[in-house]
């Protein structure tokens, strides 16, 4: 009776997303209008490839955005290694994930958008790339990918899977729960990020022996090279601020620029030489922050124009994407941004404590919070949670005294070491298990549309 009645919600879901097809296939070239989707690869959201199938088995790794495509990398690279003899696919759905994304990858991956979860664009991608395994990240829990998946036979696992406390709430519905039961009950694998998140899949019923742990792989995410161009910037750069006091705001949200500036202009008052460096999550935001700055004649540094922090210039600006961890070498401290606002979510702080930063954050952290949590079991000093009204006193703090500094900074990186050792083994020998030895890569999944 449970299955029949998800079966029941599926089939209604289905039918609407199919009805609705015209007005999102509108809703996509309306976006692609406003620079919201790529201006050439478009259609591969209507699951149109834009490249050949290889022969032979073939994984799909899809993640969303930027932050979960790049906690998937050192995965990807390891099956690359280790099963020369299977295609790897990989999608994401953002712009801002495919620029980066695109020169991190080995070189024999196929990159593509990800299609919609419309039937006709699901059953078209499924029906072109045949893959024989799907790996999805974090909260990507389509019914239209996971139902078509599981019809022809495609073994399906999630990798640090996790969902807001919101989403739970909203699969917890009587209404809407025999669908995620349904869905959850199509997986042979499932890695939670954390022991809170194991229990959100139980408590929606996942089957408890698909329920398996690793750890979180944003741990992981692998330390790219950077072009000589840009290695030479940076240094030049650093010899800039080598006799400067610096501290870092990073994937700052919209409004929260008001935080980090009133606190900027507290600092330069007891620092007149002080630079803040800003990376919002969006680098339109940082231009915009920039101009707003100049109308009120303020010195402003931006990266995108290669500009020089000359004597007066106390802010700089960083509009671009993929280089946050190169800017956090630079700096001794790191607060990080999508945490001061209700209702933020927060954003990976393992990255600032790999590189050695005194690590920063605000309390609204969302799913992160398990994260902070893990660094401060190990070491208190690791991750320092404030409101933005104590930012001020806590950055000075820090930029006022070498051996609290040197000891936050010591503290972080040694948590990160400790909590990201092993892993990508981990997620790797577990997947190997449960795709090579089950799904039988290499026989021919035909796709079936209904």
């Amino acid at each position: 009776m449970t299955i029949e009645c998800g079966e029941l919600v599926y089939k209604i879901y289905r039918a609407l997303t199919h009805g609705l097809t015209p007005l999102i296939h509108l809703h996509l070239r309306w976006r692609k209008l406003r620079g919201r989707e790529h201006p050439l690869r478009w259609r591969e959201r209507l699951g149109r490839p834009s490249l050949r199938r290889p022969p032979g088995p073939l994984i799909w790794f899809h993640a969303v955005s930027l932050g979960e495509g790049m906690a998937a990398i050192p995965v990807i690279k390891c099956c690359v290694e280790r099963r020369s003899d299977v295609a790897v696919l990989m999608t994401t759905t953002t712009t801002s994930a495919f620029e980066v994304i695109k020169n991190q990858l080995p070189s024999d991956v196929i990159y593509q958008f990800a299609p919609l979860d419309i039937p006709t664009a699901m059953d078209a991608f499924l029906g072109y790339w045949k893959p024989n395994a799907v790996i999805l990240l974090e909260s990507e829990l389509w019914p239209n990918l996971i139902m078509s998946a599981a019809r022809n036979g495609i073994t399906l696992t999630l990798l640090n899977g996790r969902m807001s406390n919101k989403s739970f709430q909203i699969w917890s519905h009587p209404a809407i729960l025999p669908l995620i039961r349904l869905m959850l009950s199509k997986f042979s694998l499932i890695l939670p990020l954390s022991t809170k998140q194991g229990i959100h899949f139980q408590l929606l019923q996942a089957p408890p022996f698909i329920i398996n742990f690793s750890g979180d792989l944003k741990y992981a995410i692998d330390d790219f090279g950077i072009l000589e161009v840009e290695k030479r910037i940076q240094e030049d750069l650093q010899m800039q601020l080598a006799h400067r006091k610096v501290w870092m705001a990073s994937s700052i949200h919209k409004a929260e620029e008001d935080v980090i500036l009133r606190a900027h202009n507290m600092l330069k008052q007891i620092h007149p030489d002080i630079v803040t460096i800003i990376v919002p999550r969006q680098p339109q935001h940082g231009r915009e922050i920039a101009v707003k700055l100049q109308k009120e004649g303020v010195l402003v540094a931006l990266r995108s124009r290669h500009d020089k922090l000359t004597p007066g210039t106390n802010i700089y600006v960083v509009d671009s994407l993929g280089e946050l961890r190169d800017f956090y070498r630079l700096t001794p401290i790191a607060v990080v941004g999508g945490s001061f606002l209700p209702g933020s979510a927060g954003h990976n702080i393992s990255e600032a404590a790999a590189t050695g930063c005194a690590v920063l954050t605000g309390h609204h952290i969302g799913h992160f919070s398990h994260m902070a949590l893990e660094m401060q079991r190990l070491n208190p000093l690791s991750v320092l949670q404030i409101s933005g009204e104590k930012l001020v006193d806590a950055v000075t703090e820090l930029l006022c005294n070498d051996e609290i500094l040197e000891a936050r900074r010591t503290a972080a990186k040694q948590a990160y070491h400790a909590l990201s050792s092993g892993i990508v083994e981990n997620v790797w020998r577990q997947l190997h298990f449960h795709i090579f030895h089950k799904s039988m890569p290499g026989i021919k999944v035909e796709v079936q549309r209904t």
